[in-house]
C-alpha cells in the first residue's frame, strides 16, 4: 500500500515539474508583444507559426497562442480554402487548450477575439457568449491571467470595445476597470 502511494506521488511530482518547466521555456509576455507585431506584419506571424507548430508540447495558454497565429494566416492568404483550413485549425486548436483549461481568462480571451473578428456568416461564433461569461467571471473572482493585471485591463477594454456585453455585464466592467487603474 505505501509502495503504491509512495510511486504515485512520485509520478505527479515528475509531471508536475515537466508542467513547469514547459511553462516556463516560454517567455509569455514577449510572446503577447510579438502577437500584436502578427496583427500587421506576416513575417511577424509565419514566425510565430513555426516555432509554435514545433513544440508538440506546449502548455495550454501557448496552444491557444499557437490558434491565434493559425486564425492570422487566414488573414495573409488569398486562396479562400486556406482561409477556411486556418480558421478551422484555429478553432480545434483553440479548442484543445480551453479542454485542458477551462477557466483561464486568457485563453477564453484568445478564442473570443478571434470570433468577434471573424464575419458572423462564416459560423465560427458559437463560443462568443460562453466565453464572455466565463472571462467576466474570472474577473469577478480576481482570476488575473498569470498575475498580470495588464492583460486584464486590456481584456476588459476589449469585452467593453466589443459591444457584446449586457448593461450588468457591463456595469460590472467598469467597477473592475476602475479597481485595477
Amino acid at each position: 500500500m505505501r509502495k503504491g502511494f509512495v510511486v504515485a506521488v512520485l509520478i505527479l511530482s515528475a509531471a508536475l515539474i515537466t508542467a513547469f518547466t514547459s511553462v516556463q521555456k516560454y517567455d509569455v509576455k514577449l510572446l503577447r508583444k510579438q502577437l500584436v507585431q502578427a496583427l500587421e506584419k506576416r513575417s511577424v506571424n509565419d514566425s510565430l507559426y513555426k516555432v509554435l507548430g514545433a513544440d508538440k508540447n506546449k502548455p495550454p495558454l501557448i496552444v491557444s497562442y499557437y490558434g491565434a497565429v493559425q486564425a492570422l494566416k487566414a488573414k495573409y492568404t488569398w486562396n479562400p480554402y486556406y482561409k477556411i483550413k486556418y480558421i478551422k485549425d484555429a478553432e480545434n486548436t483553440l479548442q484543445t487548450a480551453v479542454n485542458e483549461e477551462p477557466h483561464n481568462m486568457e485563453i477564453r480571451f484568445m478564442r473570443f477575439s478571434i470570433e468577434h473578428n471573424l464575419p458572423g456568416f462564416l459560423g465560427y461564433d458559437k463560443h462568443l457568449d460562453m466565453d464572455r461569461k466565463e472571462m467576466i467571471q474570472q474577473l469577478d473572482k480576481k482570476n488575473y491571467p498569470a498575475a498580470d493585471k495588464d492583460v486584464a485591463v486590456t481584456i476588459i477594454k476589449f469585452l467593453l470595445d466589443s459591444k457584446r456585453c449586457t448593461a450588468q455585464e457591463s456595469e460590472r466592467l467598469h467597477k473592475h476597470l476602475a479597481e485595477l487603474k
